[in-house]
């Protein structure tokens, strides 16, 4: 069996429309380093027009120098033309060298807004978007857009000026031989205009399938040990393979419209300037032109050669950097958090009533956004009371909605109805920040980063000193950093896979208590530890939950041992709360799923 995969479906698909529509999104990033892109577009503009001055200096020297034999003149027309080559060079160069690293700085802060804003986002977000295309508009259309600010939005206009002032010079030289010159324009621009639509689509399409081959590298690479533990390789590399297929074929779409577009672009001036060239010859062969007059006017058709046919080049590089400016906005137009994080974070918890005190869920709801319509809410009407300083203990069948309710209180998901308090101050008044301080969470599928050991616990508390550490690995049982090649600063691997699944649980743990919270939620926090382990950690778990309102996931009868009630959550409400004892004796679902046996529900025993 191969996983197939559709390309996704998670990103908008907005109507299209014009890629200068788009492409002037980007004015607030290129703001602040506007002069620096005019003078470099002014350097780049005089360039190109003292390019067109070479012709007319050859014109000068063939019926001026040559025609009187002159040589004196002819040496002055070659430094002229040094002169003006040197010039049109160093110009160039001093325009790519001023506009270099202001453009770097604007991909770069582009970059910096882009991931300021996926850690702003909400996990639902998250839940929706495949990584990898994510990943490509960090990477690929942000480097893209460097290169379009760089490149092709100056040339368009420095192009379009050598082309107006190239078409008035050869409308003075010979006005005749120059509307012959000109008879393509209208061709071209109906060509170019149909080019776009069809490029724009082509392009999107093209970078939304690097999205998705980028999300099946990354996916395959996390999950290497999966797909060698079943021997699923080859699936996996004929699913890459169809992928890369579709992109191949993508590519190759695009390139089709491109060499269609510059081929066209090409043959109609050549056309042109062959027609021209017959003309004039015969002209200077019935005296009506003079031969510097015709070889100024071919010099400066042939100068217009470059302008002219990198107009399809500079179009595509335009049509995929609007639909990758597309993709940017995609993500930064998403709203980042409903109300409450405007709210300034008063002194407040302290000072709250004693029975407004500790952690209270009244009447929450909860749906998925991407939920059908059909599909019950996960959670209806909850209504929990944690008491200050105690630990609540949540238990329910697979499924019944106790990771999603863990994941309201520190706002990783918004309810969609009802309320959560902290201590007497509903959790939407508070800053996200100042939340998350109060909150701590462990969960049970426990995330490590490209850091050393100390630098993973301490992202729960990144002031905390060495004593704080050192307690809270004790706490964790996970003085097994200690062992490492480098100790604490021993670097773990993407995601921490170098370590077993109990030591990245015991990390993660650490990091939820270092910052000796008010509040702790912890999701199965011990589900991968031995028994001997689990029991060290508990004898030091106690010791922090006295100090702290805590609602722990548990699924062992040894995890609900450390809390001081049980709340049984069932079909998305809480059924019962009471002591391990009481429900034992008197809910039979709690008995049930204590004891082993599948549940009611036909959950399995957690």
């Amino acid at each position: 069996m191969t996983v197939t995969r559709e390309p996704s479906s998670a990103a908008p698909r907005p109507g299209r429309h014009s890629a200068v529509r788009s492409l002037l999104r980007l004015w607030p990033y290129v703001r602040p380093v506007r002069g620096r892109l005019v003078v470099g577009a002014l350097s780049a503009v005089v360039a190109s027009c003292l390019g067109l001055l070479i012709p007319l200096t050859l014109k000068w020297i063939v019926d001026g120098p040559v025609a009187g034999r002159d040589p004196s003149g002819v040496w002055l027309g070659g430094l002229a033309l040094l002169v003006l080559g040197v010039a049109e060079a160093g110009l160039f160069g001093v325009r790519r060298m001023i506009v270099a690293g202001p453009l770097a700085r604007v991909e770069a802060d582009m970059r910096a807004a882009l991931y300021a804003r996926l850690q702003r986002l909400p996990v639902s977000f998250h839940d929706r978007w495949p990584s990898g295309q994510l990943l490509s508009r960090a990477t690929t259309d942000l480097m893209l857009l460097r290169i379009f600010l760089s490149f092709p939005l100056t040339f368009l206009l420095v192009n379009g000026v050598t082309i107006v002032v190239g078409c008035v010079i050869l409308l003075q030289q010979r006005w005749t031989l120059g509307l012959v010159l000109l008879a393509p324009v209208v061709p071209m621009v109906v060509l170019c205009s149909v080019f776009e639509e069809r490029y724009a689509r082509t392009a999107r399409k093209a970078q939304d399938q690097i999205g998705d081959l980028t999300t099946v590298v990354e996916e395959s690479v996390l999950g290497i040990r999966v797909i060698k533990g079943f021997g699923r390789h080859r699936g996996q590399e004929r699913a890459f393979r169809a992928l890369s297929w579709r992109l191949r074929e993508t590519e190759l779409r695009k390139a089709g419209l491109l060499g269609t577009l510059w081929a066209l672009i090409v043959i109609l001036p050549e056309l042109a300037i062959g027609a021209a060239l017959v003309l004039g010859v015969v002209e200077v062969g019935d005296g009506e032109l003079s031969a510097g007059t015709l070889v100024a006017f071919l010099s400066t058709a042939l100068a217009l050669r470059w302008p002219v046919e990198s107009i399809g080049f500079l179009l595509a590089i335009t049509n995929e950097s609007a639909t990758a400016t597309d993709r940017f906005f995609e993500v930064m137009d998403t709203a980042e958090a409903s109300a409450g994080d405007a709210v300034a974070a008063a002194p407040v918890l302290a000072g709250a009533r004693v029975k407004d005190a500790g952690l209270r869920l009244e009447g929450v709801w909860f749906r998925y956004p991407d939920a059908p319509e059909d599909a019950p809410p996960v959670l209806c009407g909850v209504d929990l009371s944690v008491r200050p300083g105690e630990t609540m203990a949540l238990v329910g069948a697979t499924g019944s909605g106790k990771t999603t309710l863990t994941a309201l209180v520190p706002r990783l998901h918004e309810p969609t109805a009802g309320r959560i308090v902290l201590d007497g101050r509903d959790i939407t008044g508070l800053s996200r920040e100042r939340l998350r301080e109060l909150v701590a969470v462990a969960f049970e599928e426990p995330t490590l980063f490209s850091a050393s050991a100390a630098e993973n616990v301490l992202m729960g508390a990144p002031d905390a000193g060495e004593e704080r550490l050192l307690a809270a690995l004790a706490v964790a049982q996970a003085e097994f950093v200690h062992e490492l090649p480098q100790g604490r600063r021993t670097r773990l691997g993407e995601q921490g896979l170098s370590l077993s699944g109990g030591q990245r649980q015991r990390l993660a743990l650490a990091r939820a208590v270092i910052g000796e919270p008010r509040f702790l939620v912890l999701d199965d926090p011990l589900s991968a530890l031995d028994v001997h382990t689990e029991a060290l950690v508990e004898a030091a778990l106690r010791e922090v939950l006295a100090t702290t309102t805590a609602l722990v996931v548990a699924h062992r009868p040894s995890t609900v041992l450390l809390a001081d009630r049980v709340a049984l959550l069932s079909r998305g409400r809480i059924a019962a709360v009471g002591t391990h004892h009481e429900l034992l004796h008197t809910h039979e679902e709690y008995a049930s799923l204590m004891s082993g046996p599948a549940g009611p529900e036909g959950g399995d025993p957690r």
